[in-house]
């Protein structure tokens, strides 16, 4: 939101993005689950290393692009959503296996750091196109 406070402006783009008070929740709601992720790994009792080297991974779907805008954001989608990350912390839970429960755990913390930088879920117009930010510009 502009500090104009006008009415386009606290309306929203109408293209989708979350502007104003319901942006910030969902940036502070991101930082949460970083900060979350990294204090839950510390239980996984894996090495720190696996943190950066995991922490990216999920950008490697941005590759779906290649196929295009409406398949880049599916694919980029798929790995910048919950389920995926949550179900491998579950499996990991559940059968006992640090190793998933680590990479899930920190994909979480890869989602949360996106959102809290206001990196979102993409639109198939064009890869800027998020719930979150039009362009990064703004």
């Amino acid at each position: 939101m502009t500090t104009t406070g006008s009415l386009s402006t606290m309306q929203g783009l109408g293209d989708g993005t979350v502007v104003g008070t319901p942006r910030v929740w969902l940036q502070v709601e991101g930082a949460t689950l970083l900060i979350g992720s990294l204090i839950a790994f510390s239980i996984t009792h894996r090495s720190w290393w696996l943190v950066p080297l995991v922490l990216f991974v999920p950008d490697v779907f941005m590759a779906g692009y290649i196929g295009g805008t409406r398949v880049g954001a599916h694919v980029y989608n798929l790995a910048h959503a919950t389920p995926l990350p949550a179900m491998m912390v579950g499996y990991g839970w559940w059968h006992n296996r640090s190793i998933f429960l680590a990479i899930g755990i920190v994909w979480l913390g890869h989602i949360g750091m996106d959102r809290m930088l206001t990196f979102g879920l993409k639109y198939p117009d064009h890869f800027q196109h998020t719930h979150l930010s039009h362009s990064h510009s703004d």
